[in-house]
Formats: C-alpha cells, structure tokens, sequence
C-alpha cells in the first residue's frame, strides 16, 4: 500500500513568533494517522530549532536544503552534519526555486540527495518543469532527465521522495489541473518501475 506525506515548505518566509504559534496551534492539533501518513513542515533554517522544540504529534521537520560541503570553511552553508545533530530527520533536495534563483543543476541536486541519504535523511526530492518545457511537450523529458541525475547517485531509494512540482504554474496564472498531476505522477511511477524498482513505483 503506497503510503501518503503532506508537506508544508515555509521558503523564505516566518517570523519567531510565527515559529512558535503555528505549531502549537496548528500542527500539534492535527489529527491523522502516523502509520499511514507522514506530515513534514520545512521552516526557514533560522526557524528550525525553534519548530523543532514546539512541535509534537509525529510531525517531522525538515531542511529547505543542505550543503554539498561538509563542516569547515563554507559561510553560509547548513551541512549535513550539522543537521543530523540538530535530530532532524528529513530535508528537501532540488526545489525549483534552488534550480531556477540559485542555479543548481541536476547533478548538483543528485549529489546533494546522495549526500542526504549517507546521512540517514529522509529526502522529499523535488522535480518539475518549467513553463517553455510544458508547452513545448518535453515534461516527460525534463522530469526523466532529473530522476536518470539521482540515479547515477543513488542506488537505495527506500528513503527518497519524489515532490513533483508544476513550476510552470506558479505566478503564471495557469493552473494545474488534478488531472495533469495525476498524468505526470503515472509517468513518473513508470519510470521509477523500470529504473528503481516495482516497491519504488
């Protein structure tokens, strides 16, 4: 049975008061089912000790992001280290806003979802296509090409998720239908049988 993750991504956004009041009012009066369903919250870095000490109610937290470095001379960097100290156990990979704003190319994103796994992480690892590649028909290839990068990296996939983004339908004005996710979803589960495995589709 495929099992379900809600996720709720804070970007650059929150303040410390917000970081104390959400969790406590929203996420710690949740009610579902932890062996069915997984609720992560990714807060900005600044936020995540504080989320982390509010929070209850088997809600995870997790990282927007993690370095390619490790601990050292790298201003500016959250590394993985640092994180899996903090006891978080899940962080993001690839959001298109890392690809687009911050210029990270897939193998960039492969080896950071690598890195991730090495360290125990749970990786919500994000793909998707932009608007030129929606109209021009190559969703399909965009995504595939940003699965294959991961591939070359990764060989256990038991603990990477696959956050299917529509890019082209932020700020555009244009919506993604229900049933375009779902036609993209089947293509991604396709590949993943013939790439990964028939547990991982």
């Amino acid at each position: 049975m495929r099992r379900y993750m809600v996720g709720g991504n804070w970007k650059c956004n929150g303040t410390l008061a917000f970081s104390k009041s959400f969790p406590a009012e929203v996420l710690n009066g949740l009610k579902f089912d932890p062996s069915k369903v997984d609720v992560v919250v990714a807060p900005t870095a600044l936020h995540l000790s504080t989320v982390q000490s509010v929070v209850k109610n088997n809600v995870h937290v997790a990282t927007q992001n993690l370095s390619l470095t490790g601990n050292g001379a790298f201003t500016g960097e959250l590394s993985a280290e640092m994180i899996k100290d903090m006891g978080i156990s899940h962080t993001l990979t690839g959001h298109s806003e890392r690809r687009t704003l911050y210029h990270e190319t897939d193998q960039d994103v492969a080896k950071k979802t690598k890195t991730a796994l090495d360290h125990g992480f749970t990786v919500l690892a994000c793909i998707g296509e932009l608007l030129e590649h929606r109209e021009s028909g190559k969703t399909r290839e965009v995504n595939e090409r940003q699965l294959n990068a991961i591939r070359e990296h990764c060989e256990d996939w038991s603990k990477i998720v696959i956050a299917y983004e529509p890019v082209w339908a932020i700020g555009t004005g244009k919506t993604a239908t229900p049933q375009i996710a779902q036609e993209t979803h089947a293509e991604i589960r396709e590949w993943l049988g013939k790439n990964v495995s028939k547990e991982a589709q």
